[in-house]
């Protein structure tokens, strides 16, 4: 347990004083192995040559974050709702663990000052602050290990900045939203599973959400329905984003 002989005074002079008040700041712990939590904040756009052409980002760290993080939250839940079965457990997942409900955390988080990525190509990057945090989480974990990166994602995320309760009765039917409106519209939607990762229960589903023959949003899940509520709820906020240009245009 090395960490435990860290001393938080040598790096509080360092050139990464920043980022580690940052992380003592936002999450409460003193980080032991500082290249791994610069390593998370930093996207592909801006990749690192370290050796003969190889290039170094934070997507190994984001597997391997994403991976404790659905690890973390299914014990959670399982424990929390023992009676509950397998495609309820797996919406309440989906409603802690979505892309676009790890943006929005990242954001309240504050880790959007500590990425590192290319400005110019941020329009393209509509999921790099979730990227970012589920590489947090992989560095947390490589270096503090899993008792205590579950500690932290219990304690200072899960519970802190989602009310379970509510969660059960959150709206979550975008694809009911995406038929209706495509409906009034009267243009042609089809949800198609695109690819599948993984296999037994590992296995997800890539699901593209078309609309008039355009793809519009592709969802990631464990389950056909899970990755098609995904991929109209990024779906419906392309487009009520899309009407607000009009509007504000107009």
């Amino acid at each position: 347990m090395r960490f435990l002989h860290f001393n938080p005074v040598r790096y509080y002079f360092s050139a990464d004083k920043q980022l580690y008040g940052a992380i003592k700041n936002i999450f409460g712990f003193y980080p032991g192995n500082m290249f791994l939590y610069k390593l998370a904040f930093l996207h592909k756009s801006v990749s690192v040559e370290v050796f003969h052409g190889m290039k170094i980002n934070n997507e190994r760290l984001e597997f391997l974050g994403d991976a404790i993080l659905d690890a973390v939250t299914a014990d959670y839940l399982f424990k929390t709702f023992p009676l509950k079965d397998e495609g309820f457990l797996t919406e309440m997942r989906s409603k802690i663990v979505s892309r676009i409900q790890l943006n929005k955390l990242a954001q309240k988080l504050g880790l959007n000052d500590l990425i590192q990525f290319d400005a110019a190509s941020t329009g393209q990057l509509r999921s790099f602050q979730g990227d970012a945090l589920e590489a947090f989480i992989g560095a947390l974990y490589l270096d503090k290990g899993y008792r205590f990166t579950r500690k932290i994602l219990l304690n200072r995320i899960i519970k802190n900045y989602f009310n379970i309760n509510e969660l059960v009765n959150q709206e979550m039917n975008f694809k009911s939203k995406i038929l209706e409106w495509c409906q009034k519209q009267r243009k042609p939607i089809i949800f198609a599973v695109v690819d599948e990762i993984g296999s037994g229960y590992k296995k997800q589903y890539i699901v593209e959400l078309q609309i008039d023959d355009v793809s519009i949003a592709q969802g990631q899940d464990y389950s056909i329905k899970g990755a098609e509520q995904l991929a109209s709820e990024k779906g419906w906020t392309k487009l009520q984003e899309e009407q607000h240009g009009k509007e504000s245009t107009s």
